[in-house]
C-alpha cells in the first residue's frame, strides 16, 4: 500500500472543501470494508483519505410518516438493521443489509459505500431501487438528487462529479399492501459476492389479490443493475398469484444479457434470473399480503 494522507473531518462543509482540491487524488472513506482492500491491493491510490464517520448528519437513520426513511451515507449495515422502521417497513432492505459481508464487516460497511463503490455484484442497490430510493449529493454548487439507478454507470464508475460527495439516501414512506424483498445466489453458504441477486417490490389492491404497482432490479446480470422493463410493465393488473409471477420471470430472463466470468457462464445466470425473479416476487408478495404497518413501529 502507497502512503497517503488522512483526514478525519467533523462537517459535510470540509469534506467537500477537501474534495475539491485541484492537485490531490482524495478517496473517501466511510466504512472503509471496500476502500481500504482496493488500497492494499494498489486497485485505487489516493494522495488523501478523508474520513467522514463523525459528520454528525451521515451517521443518522430516521423515519417519519411523511418524509420516509433518510439514510446517513455513513451510517453501517448493522445499525441499518436493527432500526425498527427498516425492520418492519423496508424488508428489501432488510434482506439486502443482512448478507452484507458477516456481522464484523456489517458494523463497518454502508449503504452509500456499497452504491458509491458501483459494484454490479453489489447487494444493497437493487433492494435500494425497488424501494424507491434517491440518493441526495452534495458539492460545491449545493445539493442535487437523483434515483439510485442514475447514480452507478459501471463496474466501480458512479454518476458523482468532482468534489461531490453522496451525504444521504431517501426511501419513501411505503403505500398499504405492499412489500419487498432481495434473494441472490452465492457460491458459498456466506460472505461471498453474488452470482446474482434480484429485488423485488410490489403494490397490491385493497382485497390483495391484484398487483397494481411493481419493480424489479437484479444484480450481478449486467455492468450496472438490471431493470427488466418488459416484466415490469408486465405485472400490473395482473392476478397475484404464481402463475404471474412464473411469467413475469420467464420475461426476466428474455431480457437480461449477462456475461460469463469466474463465478459463473451466462447461461447459468439467465437460469437464476428467472429463478430469482419468481422467488422474491413471491416473497414480496408474502410481505405484502402480511400487510406491515406503522402500527407495528415501538413507540
Amino acid at each position: 500500500m502507497d502512503a497517503f494522507d488522512y483526514v478525519a473531518v467533523s462537517k459535510i462543509e470540509d469534506a467537500i472543501d477537501l474534495l475539491n482540491q485541484p492537485d490531490k487524488h482524495v478517496c473517501i472513506l466511510a466504512g472503509g470494508t471496500d476502500l481500504i482492500v482496493q488500497l492494499r491491493e494498489g486497485g485505487r491510490s489516493a494522495d488523501l483519505v478523508v474520513d467522514i464517520k463523525k459528520i454528525p448528519e451521515l451517521k443518522q437513520c430516521s423515519f417519519d410518516l411523511t418524509n420516509g426513511l433518510r439514510i446517513g451515507a455513513a451510517v453501517s449495515c448493522g445499525e441499518l438493521i436493527n432500526t425498527p422502521a427498516v425492520k418492519v417497513l423496508y424488508p428489501g432492505l432488510l434482506d439486502a443489509a443482512r448478507i452484507i459481508g458477516g456481522w464484523q464487516i456489517q458494523s463497518r460497511a454502508t449503504l452509500g459505500g456499497n452504491l458509491c463503490n458501483a459494484s454490479p455484484a453489489a447487494d444493497s442497490v437493487p433492494a435500494l431501487i425497488v424501494h424507491g430510493a434517491q440518493a441526495t449529493i452534495a458539492g460545491p454548487q449545493g445539493q442535487r438528487s437523483v434515483p439510485v439507478e442514475e447514480v452507478c454507470l459501471g463496474p466501480g464508475r458512479n454518476s458523482l462529479q468532482a468534489g461531490e460527495l453522496l451525504i444521504s439516501l431517501e426511501l419513501p414512506p411505503p403505500p398499504p399492501n405492499s412489500g419487498g424483498a432481495y434473494l441472490r445466489m452465492i457460491p458459498r453458504y456466506e460472505m461471498d459476492i453474488a452470482i446474482a441477486g434480484c429485488g423485488a417490490w410490489l403494490k397490491l389492491s385493497d382485497d390483495q389479490t391484484t398487483i397494481e404497482q411493481a419493480r424489479l432490479a437484479l444484480a450481478a446480470v449486467g455492468p450496472t443493475a438490471f431493470l427488466p422493463e418488459n416484466a415490469i410493465d408486465f405485472l400490473p393488473g395482473k392476478p397475484a398469484n404464481e402463475e404471474t409471477f412464473s411469467e413475469a420471470a420467464r420475461l426476466v430472463a428474455t431480457g437480461a444479457k449477462p456475461i460469463s466470468d469466474l463465478r459463473g457462464p451466462a447461461e447459468y445466470r439467465l437460469h437464476l434470473c428467472e429463478i430469482l425473479s419468481k422467488r422474491s416476487l413471491m416473497r414480496a408478495f408474502q410481505q405484502a399480503a402480511g400487510q406491515p404497518n406503522t402500527a407495528m413501529l415501538p413507540t
